[in-house]
């Protein structure tokens, strides 16, 4: 393989994205480990920031049309291409299935991305792998069924939580243009995905792990001990303002904090429940408690780690079933020694054992409130949770063994039917 001749093509939903490091990460290092491919994105990137790793990524990125109608040129020069590829009727005929249980537009804009996506493919394609079980899966999913060539994906939390039972049953059979293998980065997903399978074995569990060279040694010294005792009791949460991040419940929390408690609170990140959440805080009376940093690269990210005392995600099941996976923000967090209070949901406790490695609360605000309150008050033993974290991170959740599994896996998926 040559850089000019890609044997893989990476599907995804957006590049780059600053709330999925762990895709570039991943990326990053499959390239280094000898893997040469093109990445489709299906859409074009909004953030003004980007990390480091992006910057890292030698690939070459090609984009699909985000809407069809803004580039039918190329849609309907790629649709004729398309439907003499060998496999075109199967994967209009599957696609027709598909919209009649799925009508809507976002069923049709995935049907003329995959076209394009078979049309202006390498020739010497051996193989698709998608990040994302929904969107991302079926565009690589029909553009496969073209193209007569193998496919993959790798699932992660929403698009696991979300999707139709019907959907994610038949990416994973044999019999109805399944993939070869899906990866999935907690062993509570796996467990789901296994068994929708013909195979339990066409689904990995694979965490992304983190890969501590780009991280600084922690501190020599924990928060605590870093803090003076007129400085207040410093949170932080990096994540998205969605309803399953439980953000909204948090501030809740703040509201029934004690009084004697010198508390401020940094949230990281973008999304649309901003105004709301910020209006929440002005009427919970918190709001000069807060500062709402947006979207941060990842050098950021860590540097308000670093200066805080408390890492805070309070994650739960929202009403549509999305929920988080193992979010690696709390891995990071961990590199930095940074004490951790979550919730017990989806795959969290994979990583965080309660009383051990952190602490994880219901997701109730009168919860919340009382175990910030006691982390507060015992630094000694919060910081001790914080190194076993750490310990744990080093020890079980490096990235080099799911890499070099994803990359086996990988390597076997592009093989020539030939070879």
């Amino acid at each position: 393989m040559t850089q000019n001749t890609p044997a893989l093509a990476i599907v995804v939903k957006g590049w780059p994205r600053l709330s999925e490091t762990f895709i570039a990460q991943e990326l990053v290092a499959l390239e280094e480990a000898g893997h040469d491919f093109e990445i489709w994105s299906l859409r074009y990137p909004t953030d003004k920031k980007r990390h480091p790793l992006h910057d890292r990524l030698k690939a070459r990125v090609r984009y699909l049309p985000e809407y069809l109608h803004e580039d039918p040129a190329r849609v309907w020069a790629a649709r004729e291409i398309a439907q003499r590829l060998p496999g075109y009727r199967e994967a209009y005929r599957i696609w027709r299935q598909d919209l009649a249980r799925d009508r809507n537009l976002n069923r049709i804009r995935r049907f003329g991305q995959a076209c394009v996506l078979a049309a202006e493919l390498p020739a010497d394609t051996h193989g698709l792998y998608a990040h994302f079980m929904h969107t991302p899966s079926s565009v690589a999913r029909y553009a496969a069924i073209m193209r007569d060539l193998p496919w993959s994906f790798s699932a992660h939390a929403k698009d696991i939580w979300t999707s139709p039972e019907w959907e994610k049953r038949e990416k994973l059979q044999a019999d109805t243009y399944g993939a070869e293998f899906g990866a999935t980065c907690t062993a509570f997903g796996a467990a789901h995905l296994r068994e929708m399978s013909d195979d339990p074995a066409r689904v990995d569990l694979i965490y992304h792990g983190l890969d501590l060279t780009r991280f600084p040694a922690p501190p020599r010294k924990g928060p605590a001990d870093l803090r003076k005792p007129e400085d207040p009791f410093h949170m932080v949460s990096v994540g998205r303002l969605v309803e399953k991040k439980g953000f909204d419940k948090l501030i809740d929390a703040f509201a029934q904090l004690p009084s004697t408690l010198n508390w401020h609170w940094t949230h990281i990140g973008g999304g649309g429940l901003k105004g709301a959440l910020t209006a929440q805080a002005v009427s919970a009376g918190v709001a000069d408690r807060i500062t709402w940093r947006g979207a941060c690269d990842q050098p950021e990210v860590i540097s308000a780690m670093r200066e805080a005392d408390l890492f805070v995600l309070p994650s739960r099941i929202a009403a549509d079933g999305d929920r988080d996976g193992l979010p690696n923000v709390l891995m990071e967090a961990a590199s930095q020694l940074l004490p951790i209070l979550s919730t017990p949901v989806s795959a969290i406790p994979e990583f965080i054992d309660t009383g051990i490695h952190g602490t994880l609360s219901e997701d109730d605000p009168a919860a919340l409130a009382k175990a910030i309150t006691v982390i507060a008050a015992n630094p000694a033993q919060t910081q001790s949770m914080a190194h076993a974290a750490r310990t744990r991170l080093t020890q079980e959740f490096g990235m080099n063994p799911g890499i070099a599994r994803l990359s086996k896996r990988l390597h076997d998926l592009c093989q020539p039917i030939n070879s």
